[in-house]
């Protein structure tokens, strides 16, 4: 009696735009590349994007144009899981859970089985560290299945922008979906992150079944590596260099029980004052959180606000 012939593996759809750190384009553009996935299709929506910048190039206004949105594959006959994915340019200027509607109605054709976003969670990660890889997903036996691939649970936060909004959308239509966030230094959230970007990669790869060359990806993760650990240097020395001033507050003597915590005495109300403002201005602009840190640093009182400061990262891209 002739066998009965496997059934053929249905497509991942993978997904990525810009964010933090451009892990989740770096590790997917690189994937294509390693893959050698074919473009084939593209999504047209003129009106949900603008143009806010020209290019100017030795005084002439250079042709723009819109960003690209496009649908790449596993080629004809290769082994492995295959996959589709999409790769945009730039998130939307407005309606991004229209956008992702209108996406997944057009993947709808090609019978995807999951939908799968990158993104990078801001942490206190060293430069020299291995960064961990994060997991959300849209149900807990899909969440278990990352967390024995050794992913870590996202415990709380968000996933902001269409890396995050194309998961909701998915959950509307009953598919799978889950996000994988690669770990990048806080104080380096616009500098682009290959390092974090292949320990994300790795962890699909190992998902999907999929073997990736990560070999270029590692080399460029160790130029940036060096990097980084320069701009931590310099961030270091400078805060160093403002705790010479003499200290705003007087030690508590060691053997007496305080009334209360010795850091909510070194603080006068104008210093509290000039933090909250700190905390709000870095509410709305994360570039600004490094100011902030600065001043907690200066103070000594870093410790106290940690929690609250790295509440300000919570919202991954």
């Amino acid at each position: 009696m002739p066998e009965t012939p496997p059934t053929p593996l249905r497509p991942w759809l993978l997904a990525a735009w810009p964010g933090m750190g451009n892990v989740a384009v770096i590790a997917a553009g690189y994937l294509i590349k390693q893959l050698a996935l074919r473009p084939f299709a593209e999504v047209h929506a003129p009106e949900q994007f603008d143009i806010g910048q020209v290019d100017v190039l030795s005084g002439i206004i250079e042709q723009t144009r819109l960003p690209r949105s496009v649908f790449y594959r596993t080629p004809e006959g290769a082994p492995g899981r295959p996959l589709i994915v999409f790769l945009g340019e730039a998130q939307p200027t407005h309606g991004g859970y229209m956008f992702a509607q209108r996406l997944l109605e057009r993947a709808a054709a090609f019978e995807i089985e999951r939908v799968i976003t990158f993104a990078s969670m801001a942490s206190q990660v060293h430069p020299t560290d291995e960064p961990a890889v994060h997991a959300a997903a849209t149900s807990p036996q899909l969440l278990d299945e990352l967390v024995r691939s050794g992913a870590q649970p996202v415990e709380g936060g968000q996933i902001g922008g269409l890396n995050g909004v194309l998961l909701a959308a998915a959950m509307e239509r009953n598919l799978p979906g889950l996000c994988l966030l690669g770990e990048i230094p806080f104080y380096a959230a616009n500098v682009p992150n290959p390092k974090a970007a292949r320990v994300v990669l790795e962890s699909f790869a190992e998902l999907a079944g999929l073997s990736v060359d990560m070999a270029e990806l590692t080399e460029h993760g160790r130029i940036v590596e060096g990097a980084l650990l320069k701009m931590l240097d310099r961030m270091q020395k400078m805060t160093e260099g403002e705790d010479d001033e003499e200290p705003e507050f007087a030690v508590a003597d060691a053997a007496e029980e305080p009334a209360e915590p010795p850091t909510r005495k070194r603080l006068d109300a104008a210093a509290r004052k000039r933090i909250e403002q700190l905390f709000e201005d870095a509410q709305t602009d994360r570039r600004l959180a490094m100011d902030l840190k600065a001043e907690l640093d200066r103070l000594g009182v870093f410790k106290e606000y940690e929690d609250r400061f790295l509440d300000l990262f919570k919202r991954a891209e």
